[in-house]
């Protein structure tokens, strides 16, 4: 079964010095429709402007993972890091008994791009933690590169997930993506276009595919995608 999620179909909200696109039911948008996919509950697309950001808020028993892609975001919590990411880092915050962190562009001119992703954990209660790493951009061109999960380079998490980033341009071969019985995967297309199979889709615009043996993806154009694969919600 394949479901398209058009970005148009997202929720929308404009906090005066930034706008978030939800592609899951969160904080003022809810759609009991759209509550997540698997252990997948969150995804947002956030635009942070010059001097904005989010001010130090809690979290708990929860695995967030913020891709960066364009500017330069300040991250500080209260586990002591502190830190610049920048386009192509990854970090994950398992957020176990609580943490508190702030996320802020001081940049003078350059608007912050970035997603931010929620996964349900394995288990509730765990001590919090954090990683970061850098990927480099080629490193996604025509292959599906492990960001987050068990392979080799990837994050590690606490979450029942394998999370992949590719670039994908017209003439590249298809990837293929061999889905274990039981298992889901949600691909979210950034920028570009790219079909999935057998589906067009845009820049925005998600997929869920289920009982389904493959993710095939092709004919991209200025793709760039995430695919994640999925365990059932914990």
């Amino acid at each position: 079964m394949i479901t398209l999620r058009k970005s148009s179909e997202r929720g929308f909200d404009d906090h005066g010095w930034g706008q978030s696109h939800f592609s899951f039911s969160f904080a003022d948008y809810y759609d009991p429709a759209h509550m997540g996919v698997g252990t997948l509950r969150a995804l947002m697309e956030d635009t942070i402007e010059p001097a904005g950001g989010f001010g130090t808020h809690p979290h708990r028993d929860m695995e967030i993972v913020t891709v960066v892609l364009a500017g330069e975001l300040t991250h500080r919590d209260s586990m002591g890091n502190t830190g610049v990411l920048r386009a192509g880092d990854v970090q994950r915050m398992s957020a176990g008994t609580g943490v508190l962190h702030s996320e802020y562009n001081h940049a003078a001119s350059t608007p912050v791009r970035m997603l931010q992703i929620w996964l349900l954990p394995r288990s509730r209660g765990i001590a919090p933690g954090y990683a970061q790493t850098h990927f480099a951009d080629a490193d996604r061109r025509g292959r599906l590169l492990p960001l987050v999960g068990e392979a080799a380079g990837a994050l590690s998490i606490h979450s029942d997930v394998a999370l992949y980033a590719t670039r994908l341009e017209a003439g590249d071969a298809p990837l293929i993506h061999r889905l274990a019985a039981g298992r889901r995967a949600y691909l979210h297309l950034i920028d570009g276009e790219l079909e999935v199979n057998g589906v067009r889709l845009q820049g925005g615009d998600a997929l869920t595919v289920e009982s389904e043996d493959e993710v095939v993806l092709e004919g991209g154009r200025a793709a760039h995608a995430l695919l994640f694969d999925l365990g059932a919600h914990p």
